[in-house]
């Protein structure tokens, strides 16, 4: 299976429970906080894209939603890996250890 590249960066979780669940179920961010169990700002922050969803999050959102924390951790990942790929090319100045050269083909 070809994997084509993206273009245009993955949505961020934060906008997926803004769009998808607060604005649907006409719940605030101080409301969500309170069912996290996490402060507001944390909570603020997720939803605004301004911080990451971390393991621990993923699991209060699985829990809060009626979904899987690997829902939150896959569409952390997809985000983040865009954007290490794209916002910068300083991972492209790595290279194969000499020892394992020999033992794989580069992709």
């Amino acid at each position: 299976m070809i994997m084509r590249k993206r273009n245009r960066p993955p949505i961020h979780p934060g906008e997926i429970i803004k769009y998808d669940y607060l604005e649907p179920l006409s719940l605030s961010v101080t409301e969500l906080a309170k069912h996290l169990h996490t402060s507001r700002v944390t909570a603020s922050n997720i939803v605004n894209t301004h911080a990451p969803v971390t393991a621990d999050m993923a699991l209060r959102l699985a829990k809060a939603f009626n979904t899987s924390a690997e829902l939150w951790l896959g569409l952390q990942k997809q985000y983040d890996l865009w954007h290490a790929e794209h916002d910068s090319d300083e991972w492209q100045q790595a290279s194969i250890l000499p020892i394992l050269s020999h033992h794989i083909t580069p992709a």
